[in-house]
């Protein structure tokens, strides 16, 4: 993933912000086949070292990986279109572009393949319970008949991805002024839903612009 040599974007924590993201956004996972890439979103459940998710059986990116088991699985969080306008520079002299923040986390890792009845009975009651976790009236597995379940384990195969290697980046106006930030967060705080989650992230910056004049 591309950072500017100013490094003001970089994430001190990416494991951190992995393990956040995946609470609640599925990644988009890539690999490459004999004819090409192929993607594939899903969830992953973050365990020590690894990534664990499952895919559909009749899905052949797990036969492709099976053979070229190098991937990368992309945590895409809030994002949201920048405008020149919320900015103080656009008042001093004009010399403003838009842009586009955003969080975002890549994970670099090969895949082992698991077909084990028990393995994925466990991945699927782990993101049961996760997801479910919120809710008044939490679904579990055991809500379903027994035979039922086993049926539907054997229509899926799971992934596990080594982790190999974590990019993580937080592109969130820190390279502008402090007043081109705090307009920045104002303009987004008005927005979409979309807009306010991006506002909500720079709101959570420890790392704010102190000075006038932007990098």
């Amino acid at each position: 993933m591309y950072q500017p040599g100013h490094g003001k974007f970089l994430v001190e924590d990416p494991l951190g912000l992995l393990t956040e993201f995946a609470q609640d956004i599925p990644a988009t996972l890539v690999s490459q086949s004999d004819g090409g890439y192929l993607t594939t979103m899903l969830p992953f459940i973050v365990a020590p070292g690894t990534l664990r998710g499952h895919v559909a059986r009749a899905n052949p990116h797990w036969r492709a990986l099976e053979s070229h088991g190098v991937a990368v699985a992309i945590f895409h969080g809030p994002d949201a279109y920048v405008s020149p306008a919320w900015y103080e520079e656009k008042r001093r002299n004009g010399k403003v572009v838009p842009t586009w923040n955003y969080s975002m986390v890549v994970v670099h890792g090969t895949i082992k393949v698991h077909h084990e009845h028990d393995w994925l009975l466990e991945n699927v009651g782990e993101l049961v319970a996760r997801h479910e976790s919120q809710r008044g009236k939490p679904w579990a597995l055991s809500d379903a008949p027994a035979d039922y379940i086993d049926v539907q384990a054997r229509a899926i195969v799971g992934l596990e991805m080594t982790i190999e290697r974590i990019d993580a980046k937080r592109k969130l106006s820190q390279n502008r002024s402090a007043a081109d930030f705090e307009g920045t967060l104002e303009g987004l705080s008005a927005g979409k839903p979309r807009e306010r989650a991006v506002a909500s992230d720079m709101g959570r910056l420890t790392k704010r612009p102190r000075d006038a004049t932007h990098s």
